[in-house]
Formats: C-alpha cells, structure tokens, sequence
C-alpha cells in the first residue's frame, strides 16, 4: 500500500505515521518528491484495511494499493526518477554516463592504458572484471583479488570511479571494498542469496537483465536488493536469448521505455553483449540513447584480438574515441549531456 500525504504534512507527521505504519507489522519506505511525500507500507496485503483507516488522518490525502508485485522499483512508491550519486558522477539524470573498459583485468598495462584512454575520451566509469563467470571452465576466470586492486589503483590514477562484478555472496565484502559499484551478472540475476547479500554492502549495485529473464523477473530481483535497504539499484539491459543466430544475444530496446514506465530506477544499455560484435556496438549504443537510456556500459581493450575474454565485441581504443563524439552530438540533440 501507498499513503500519499498532503502537500501540509510536517516531518513529525512522516515520522508519527511511520511509527504507525511499523506497529502494524509493515516497513514504512518514505519518497519525498517536490510537491508531495509519499509512504511505502511494505508487508502482507491481508492488513490493507487497516493501513486505509489512515486516511482519516488530516495529513493523509489518500492511501492506495500498489498493484505492481515490485513494490518498492515500482513508480506507484517512488513517482520520481531515483538519482544515483557515485562519486561526484550522478546516474539517471541529464547526463547520460558512459561506463568504459575491457571485459577482464588482464594486467596492469593493458588497463590504466584503457582507463587514461576512457577517461580522455570521456567516459565518466570506468568498467573491468576481476571475478569471470565464463560458460567453460576452461577460460579464463579473471585476475580475482589482484584484478580488484588494479581496478583501485587504475581509479587513484584517472579518477573514475570503478564498477565490477562479485559473483558469490561470501565475495561481497572484498568486492566492495574496492569497488564503487558492485555488478550483478545476467547469469546471477535471479541468485536470491547474492542480491541479498548486496543489499547490505552499502554500494550501489547494477543489476544485469538475465538473458531469459522477462521484465518483471527483473524488478522482482530489484525488489530484493530494494527490500534488503539498498535504494541505488540501476538496471542494465543487456540482451536476451532468442531464435536469431546472427548476434550473441537480441538487445532489448523495447525494455528501456517498459522499465521507464513501471520503474524509478535509471537504466543503461550494454551494447557490447547485447550484439556480441564490436561492429554493431555503436549503432546499437545510439539506439539506446535514443529511447531513453540513462547510461551505457561498453567493453574496450587496447588490443581486441589478443583478449583473454570477449575480444570480438570489444571496441580498439581509436574506435571508443571515435564513438563518443558522435555519442555528444546525438546527446546534444536530445537535450541531454555526455
């Protein structure tokens, strides 16, 4: 359920109805937006009747059920865009962030050379595994704690703040220790051990859309994260599994506008898994942009031929640089920011 107070409710009235609302058995999630606040009372809907006697409160203009199943990532709690703030970069708002580097930390070379040449180009996040989840076990699995303080030191030298994947929950404090914000897999977006337990590192976390994994699956898994305390969720569309062969995976473009719709949560676009082929990446990033991604999330190497992972999606570095100029005009077009 929803109670929306009036635009005359004080702080002690948010707090009052707070304590009302936990004493019922529920968990008051308070929005405030410019003109109104709203109060969340997440728990068991068999309770409704009496969380709608509180509209007999002078404070109270209305209490209204959330009909959507993700209570919480749904835009009938929190009406206005959640901003993400990282480390002076803010995600959801008029900038539309680039998050730029290889698929795997490989060395230290091969990633302050991506890191100085991302941040130059203008990329505001820099982006590298450290912990790989590959289909074969045999291939490479990532540099694991090493990668992670290459990762820091990469963001000490061009000040990018960093974001990585943790792929088990017992990782979770090593990963976000390093790390700014914390990567869910497409393959762990339904590992409800794990989002939990990032719920509780106090990062913000970007949740990959799994690559059979229907919209609202994905908000549900939100929900977890959302649930366990943590509001800075931002959702990544990042292809999913259909009947065509002639890319790794079908870009969803049809999510970002569904999820704007349903959810306050910002949203970006991984072109680079979403096609699987460097040469796609860039018409398929400006179509994200172009319907309304807060953000995109794009693999480059200095070499792609030589990677130790995802080399044929991967942009050279004169290729990401090349792309992000044409990425400010069409931002500039769209009376937005890059």
């Amino acid at each position: 359920m929803v109670i929306i107070l009036t635009s005359r409710a004080t702080e002690q009235d948010i707090e009052d109805l707070s304590r009302r609302i936990t004493a019922m058995g529920y968990r008051p999630h308070v929005s405030r937006g410019e003109a109104r606040t709203i109060i969340g009372a997440i728990g068991d809907d068999r309770g409704k009747e009496r969380l709608q006697a509180l509209q007999a409160l002078e404070c109270v203009e209305a209490v209204v059920r959330i009909l959507q199943p993700f209570k919480l990532a749904s835009r009938e709690a929190h009406p206005e865009n959640t901003l993400i703030k990282v480390d002076g970069v803010t995600i959801g708002g008029e900038k539309v962030v680039v998050m730029a580097g290889p698929c795997s930390v490989e060395s230290r070379e091969q990633l302050l050379a991506v890191a100085e040449k991302a941040k130059a180009a203008g990329a505001s996040i820099l982006r590298g595994g450290a912990y790989k989840p590959r289909t074969s076990p045999y291939s490479f699995q990532g540099l694991e704690e090493e990668g992670l303080k290459l990762l820091a030191e990469a963001r000490k030298r061009t000040g990018l703040p960093v974001v990585t994947e943790v792929l088990e929950p017992e990782k979770v404090p090593v990963v976000a220790e390093y790390a700014d914000i914390v990567q869910i897999g497409a393959r762990n977006v339904q590992n409800f051990s794990l989002l939990k337990r990032v719920a509780e590192c106090g990062k913000p976390v970007l949740l990959k859309r799994g690559m059979a994994t229907s919209v609202q699956e994905w908000l549900l898994s939100a929900e977890y994260i959302l649930s366990g305390g943590n509001p800075n969720v931002i959702l990544c569309e990042r292809g999913i599994r259909t009947f065509e062969t002639s890319t790794r995976y079908t870009l969803d473009l049809n999510a970002i506008p569904v999820v704007k719709k349903l959810s306050h949560l910002p949203v970006v676009v991984d072109p680079s898994h979403g096609t699987g082929h460097w040469e796609y990446v860039a018409p398929l990033a400006k179509a994200g942009i172009a319907a309304g991604a807060d953000g995109l999330l794009i693999e480059v190497h200095p070499k792609p031929e030589e990677a130790l992972s995802d080399g044929p999606q991967s942009l050279k570095l004169e290729k990401f640089e090349q792309l992000m100029g044409e990425l400010k005009l069409l931002a500039q077009a769209l009376d937005r920011t890059l």
